[in-house]
């Protein structure tokens, strides 16, 4: 050591009746410890003294190790462990910053420990998905939840994202935490946007001048529309199909947002719907709607008891959605503006393309009132 240690030291040190000098002694040693530069007896004399340390009856000491030891990859596995299940004073440096401790020592400690110490966990610098997935079996706390779910550090798979909105969707900390992730798969967004709007819609109708009625509009109107924003270019099929199958048991895949995503060149994603609203396979949707003719299209909106009315704006759409995918320059804007053209010279005078929302709006609406004569 820098200023070698001998035995009547050591005893000295531990002896000391004072719990500050005790404290004082378990930062120094710590301090030799750490600089790297013991010799193999120096290193086990330093071993031996922190397992003396860590049985220490004051809090203080123990914590003093605890702080000092925490980043050292050094230290003895067993030491690291008996601090680890410290009262959580002494116990959240380790639990928080130490790589001794394994996913194993991690996940007894979720289980067999409170909040305080699952929340040091959870703002580790890195977690895989397993101790994630612990965590959010295990913790009941929301905070704790927050806080792991809003660490980018953390692996989290889509099924733990989707216990984590099965437990604490309606916590606004979590859900919020949740959405502003870098990365979130396709099924868990639209989970958030659906829920998000209920609760902004929730809000409206108990703090404003407006009906239920006026505010569903609206709110399903910005959640198709939000909705149909996941569907980003190159998104994977099988993640849109299970987006299909998710909208569709939650009563969301409406004949409106089928036709905002064709309306948007989502070609993909309204295969996959109309399979779906038909019961029927994606490979037989996809013959029928790029039918040659008109039958096909004609016979899915029959079966699907879609608005037949729809059909010849539809129609457009698909044409320039299918121009679309041959032009790999194309950008949605110029899309959309051309999509929006096409409809002007199909779509019926009652109905103003200019303004895509408000198209689809008066879609709803005018489906809305067909229905209920």
């Amino acid at each position: 050591m820098t200023e070698n240690l001998t035995s009547s030291d050591i005893q000295k040190l531990l002896n000391d009746p004072t719990p500050e000098n005790r404290a004082e002694a378990a930062k120094m040693v710590s301090g030799h410890f750490n600089s790297g530069g013991l010799s193999e007896s120096e290193r086990k004399i330093a071993e031996d003294i922190f397992k003396i340390m860590v049985r220490d009856a004051e809090e203080r000491v123990r914590l003093a190790l605890s702080v000092s030891l925490k980043e050292n990859p050094d230290v003895p596995h067993d030491v690291a462990v008996s601090l680890a299940n410290d009262v959580v004073g002494v116990a959240a440096p380790m639990l928080q910053f130490s790589d001794v401790l394994t996913d194993e020592d991690l996940k007894e400690i979720v289980k067999s420990q409170g909040a305080d110490s699952q929340m040091a966990i959870a703002q580790r610098q890195s977690l895989s998905a397993d101790l994630t997935d612990t965590i959010v079996e295990n913790s009941d706390n929301e905070d704790v939840i927050a806080t792991l779910v809003s660490n980018e550090g953390a692996d989290l798979q889509e099924a733990t994202m989707g216990k984590v909105m099965d437990k604490y969707g309606e916590v606004a900390a979590v859900s919020d935490s949740l959405a502003t992730r870098k990365q979130l798969p396709i099924n868990v967004a639209e989970r958030l946007v659906s829920l998000v709007s209920d609760k902004i819609r929730d809000h409206l109708v108990t703090h404003h001048e407006m009906t239920p009625d006026m505010v569903t509009d609206l709110f399903l109107s910005a959640r198709e529309r939000a909705t149909v924003s996941l569907l980003g270019d190159g998104a994977d099929v099988m993640d849109v199909r299970r987006l299909v199958d998710q909208l569709h048991a939650n009563g969301r895949l409406t004949e409106t947002l089928i036709f905002r995503a064709i309306c948007m060149g989502d070609l993909v994603f309204f295969e996959a719907a109309l399979a779906k609203v038909c019961n029927i396979p994606v490979s037989n949707a996809y013959k029928l709607i790029h039918d040659r003719g008109s039958l096909g299209l004609a016979a899915i909106y029959r079966e699907g008891n879609l608005s037949p009315e729809m059909l010849p704006i539809v129609q457009a759409a698909l044409d320039v959605a299918k121009d679309m995918e041959t032009s790999a320059s194309e950008d949605r804007d110029r899309f959309q503006q051309r999509m929006l053209e096409r409809m002007l010279t199909n779509c019926e005078d009652e109905f103003d393309p200019d303004n895509l929302d408000y198209f689809i709006t008066k879609l709803g609406s005018k489906k809305d009132s067909d229905e209920a004569a």
